[in-house]
């Protein structure tokens, strides 16, 4: 199987599969120098691991990061590793595989999922959790992005989660500080408590729903990317349409910029008290052309509900056979949950490898 690998300058390669031994990556081009720890990295994975409230799958999986390569120990800080410009790997190793619970679809295709797909493409398929196509994949990438946060100086990378299902957050509550203080990363009290209600009642209906996240990353210097075939905008959506689920990808104001007029798109400009060019809006959601204006970059993503359910769906088999297929189990009624750190790292990952090119074409930053 290739294409496991993203990225240009900083490239990124995952490997591993849900229900094998571990997974992992191997983060190539990060600069040497550069001082990070493992509890740094261990945070964001924490943020992503399952079984963490009853709104996401109750697998049990502590997602412990090893770092096995391309740093040294800070001498006298043995907690803080150095890279040293080598290949870094990471890992994290499966604890929690209940393959017996996929015993029932061996030979039947998920509705909704990559089964038919993959079986179609390579002959063969990893029935236990998707294998190679699980979600689980994605703690690699987080592992990676905490990385590519320490590459840009002044970036931060935060994401939300701004609709449930139908429900979306009233932006005037808008709170990053709320976000780590409910079960989805919502920056609304007011809607996070009321998605609390709706997703019990549809987890007691054996249903799922989709979700729309929104990454906004500030401290994005100004000029990155490039205006045809290496835009930044272009580099974050592939990013983040290459997660698990996402359906759709905007940047900044996105598809309402259809329902609008040039008049009342255009984001005007002034000089500001500083001497620097200020921008007077930010619907471009800091890129133009494909290079950053130096404002907050930001992306939505809409993320299909969860295929896994528990009501009857119909199907066929491997063998043509017509079925109704139910996927026992432990799944999240909402993925998009667990999907905003992983946004976070996609986008992470798109600038700090736009950031390393841009240094490297105009040696300046």
């Amino acid at each position: 199987m290739s294409y496991n690998t993203f990225g240009h300058m900083f490239r990124v390669t995952t490997w591993g599969e849900s229900h094998g031994k571990g997974l992992g990556c191997i983060v190539d081009g990060c600069p040497p120098g550069i001082e990070f720890t493992v509890a740094e990295v261990q945070a964001y994975l924490d943020q992503r691991k399952p079984g963490q409230s009853k709104h996401t799958t109750q697998r049990r999986e502590p997602d412990e990061v090893q770092v096995l390569s391309g740093v040294m120990e800070k001498e006298g800080d043995p907690q803080t590793l150095i890279t040293t410009g080598t290949p870094i790997s990471m890992a994290i190793w499966n604890t929690d595989q209940r393959s017996k619970d996929y015993g029932e679809i061996r030979d039947r295709y998920r509705p909704g999922h990559a089964d038919y797909t993959y079986d179609v493409k390579y002959g063969i398929r990893d029935y236990r959790g998707g294998g190679r196509s699980s979600a689980r994949e994605t703690a690699a990438r987080v592992a990676a992005g905490a990385l590519a946060r320490k590459v840009v100086p002044a970036l931060e990378v935060r994401g939300a989660l701004v609709q449930v299902g139908p429900h979306g957050i009233n932006r005037e509550n808008w709170n990053w500080a709320e976000v780590g203080n409910n079960d989805f990363f919502c920056p609304d009290a007011e809607a996070a408590a009321h998605w609390d209600t709706y997703l019990a009642a549809i987890r007691k209906d054996r249903n799922s729903v989709g979700a729309v996240v929104e990454i906004v990353a500030e401290g994005v210097p100004a000029g990155i990317g490039a205006p045809v075939y290496a835009k930044l905008d272009q580099d974050i959506a592939s990013g983040l349409m290459s997660i698990n689920a996402v359906k759709g990808v905007e940047i900044g104001n996105g598809f309402e910029a259809a329902a609008i007029t040039g008049v009342e798109n255009a984001d005007e400009m002034r000089i500001g008290n500083d001497g620097q060019v200020k921008f007077l809006s930010n619907n471009a959601g800091g890129i133009l052309g494909g290079i950053s204006t130096g404002q907050p970059v930001i992306a939505r993503f809409a993320v299909k509900p969860t295929s896994s359910i528990l009501t009857p769906r119909k199907s066929v088999t491997s063998k043509g056979e017509e079925v109704d297929v139910i996927t026992k189990g432990r799944h999240d009624p909402c993925v998009g949950i667990r999907a905003v750190p992983i946004g976070e790292a996609m986008v992470a990952c798109a600038i700090a490898d736009h950031y390393l090119m841009h240094r490297g074409q105009t040696g300046r930053v």
